[in-house]
């Protein structure tokens, strides 16, 4: 594909002009932290087949000072979202079992910058795992496409995005109900963003798009893209 045939982002006012994602509230928003909770999540998590995976980590606002993240995870299904603080150790073995979980396909953008980080904060390896980026990309764009344009681009809504919380202290113990929000529809958004590809007929999503599933995020995968507008 030559640049000419190549599609464009969609623009910011092109976005912002778009109805606004729903995303999950906060009812179904958890940060579990009881033995109760912890079932709860690991029984909602353990019995998806794809689940949202992102990360938050405190800014660096001082020169020289180093980035030790992540200092949250967060885990989607289509109904909840899973809130954990990785610097407060409640829940660390759930997320270690989801994680390298075989039956469950971990889906998200940006999965390859957070696999060095993860494995040094947690000492396990993402798989299998879907970056989505490389998915979208294989519309037509010569470009990465992040979460918010795929959402324009596939969903066909605004995802708002505020700089505020995304600057914000995420190594909090108590998270706001901003952070909560702003953290847990990161993962559900590239979630659902997932879903709507790969459900676009009865096939399976892995051979609806021939996705590039990795086993372990360590290693590198092709993206071949195909033309294809942002508005279909």
């Amino acid at each position: 594909m030559n640049d000419d045939t190549h599609r464009q982002r969609p623009s910011k006012e092109e976005i912002r002009s778009l109805e606004r994602f729903p995303g999950l509230p906060l009812k179904r928003i958890h940060q579990p932290r009881s033995p109760e909770a912890l079932n709860f999540a690991r029984h909602e998590l353990m019995s998806a087949r794809f689940i949202g995976l992102d990360t938050e980590t405190r800014p660096v606002f001082v020169k020289g000072e180093a980035r030790v993240g992540p200092h949250v995870i967060q885990l989607a299904t289509l109904g909840h979202a899973f809130i954990f603080s990785v610097d407060h150790h409640v829940g660390h073995e759930l997320i270690r079992d989801v994680l390298h979980a075989e039956h469950l396909t971990k889906v998200g953008f940006g999965l390859k910058s957070d696999r060095g980080p993860l494995f040094r904060k947690l000492g396990v390896k993402v798989c299998p795992a879907v970056e989505l980026s490389a998915v979208v990309r294989r519309l037509g764009f010569r470009e990465p496409v992040g979460l918010q344009a795929a959402v324009a681009i596939v969903l066909k809504q605004y995802f708002q995005k505020s700089k505020s919380v995304t600057t914000s202290n995420w190594a909090r113990t108590i998270l706001s109900p901003k952070q909560l929000l702003y953290a847990a529809n990161d993962a559900y958004a590239a979630l659902a963003v997932f879903h709507a590809l790969s459900l676009a007929n009865s096939q399976t999503p892995e051979a609806r798009l021939n996705l590039p599933i990795e086993t372990d995020l360590f290693k590198p995968v092709s993206s071949p893209a195909s033309a294809a507008p942002w508005r279909r």
